[in-house]
């Protein structure tokens, strides 16, 4: 036999009726102050003595059009140092945080080695770390040609970048209790398996928003590696500015990397927000 569920009393018909008549007042509110505030802006700027000469030399459409055919290619480039960057930091951020996590005096070694890795570079500034790849690797002489300064650029990024990463990964590790790992042992799982069926899982759930966020840094510092002369958005906005004497090209590099930011970023505070609801759920807020 179906139960139909019950109709909504006329108590809780009025409370959403409320709640709709809130949520649209709140948004035209919301909106025109939202436009109001804009246009005040908006009016204070082009008021100021020195717009016409801003507007010529940053937000020229002309210059912006010309640049865009090399620009946009450049993002190409920088899209791929991410994609590359990110699996690599990935795989080698796991390895850290796996060594870090090894129990027993005889991996004392492996976690002092890891310990060490984290340490140096997390304190070391990226556009060091740049230099030192970027121009040291090629003076020892491995190969008969200098390798291709994307490739450079994306070695140093994933030694960074693996090291803020694995620390993220060994605090989701650290975080899932005790009891989780005592269990696994006592069905018969050894370590490997304990980590890798059982603690990472759960560790990968709890830490994904930073490592969102980690993500969004790293697609913005992808655009560091033109120090070493690769011909990304950053570096094409470069050479068209010399070419134009205008700044405009870097104005359009700049918001490139927004747009391509954007979505991640809304997707990372979109995650956020479901997991807070759902850890929150059925308490009193």
């Amino acid at each position: 036999m179906t139960t139909l569920p019950a109709a909504p009393s006329a108590l809780e018909l009025d409370r959403r009726r409320y709640r709709r008549r809130q949520t649209g007042r709140s948004v035209a509110v919301a909106a025109v102050s939202t436009v109001a505030f804009a246009v005040v802006v908006w009016l204070t700027i082009v008021n100021t003595p020195g717009w016409a000469r801003v507007q010529s030399t940053f937000f020229d459409p002309a210059v912006a059009a010309r640049a865009w055919p090399r620009v946009f290619q450049g993002l190409l480039t920088n899209l791929t140092v991410l994609v590359f960057a990110a699996l690599g930091v990935l795989l080698l951020s796991i390895l850290l945080a796996t060594l870090r996590t090894l129990r027993g005096p005889v991996f004392f070694p492996l976690r002092a080695l890891a310990a060490g890795y984290t340490d140096l570079f997390r304190g070391m500034p990226l556009i060091i770390v740049l230099y030192l790849v970027g121009f040291g690797i090629p003076g020892l002489g491995f190969t008969a040609e200098r390798p291709p300064a994307a490739l450079l650029g994306t070695v140093a990024l994933v030694l960074v970048y693996s090291a803020y990463v694995s620390e993220v990964f060994r605090a989701g590790i650290e975080a899932v209790h005790p009891s989780q790992r005592l269990a696994a042992r006592s069905l018969g799982l050894s370590h490997a398996q304990t980590l890798r069926l059982i603690l990472l899982p759960q560790a990968v759930r709890k830490v994904t928003p930073a490592l969102m966020n980690d993500l969004v840094a790293m697609q913005k510092d992808v655009g560091l590696i033109s120090v070493l002369g690769a011909v990304d958005a950053v570096r094409a906005a470069q050479i068209e500015t010399a070419a134009s004497f205008n700044f405009t090209p870097y104005v359009l590099a700049g918001l490139l990397f927004v747009l391509l930011a954007l979505p991640l970023i809304r997707l990372t505070d979109w995650y956020t927000a479901r997991i807070r609801r759902r850890e929150q759920m059925g308490a009193v807020v």
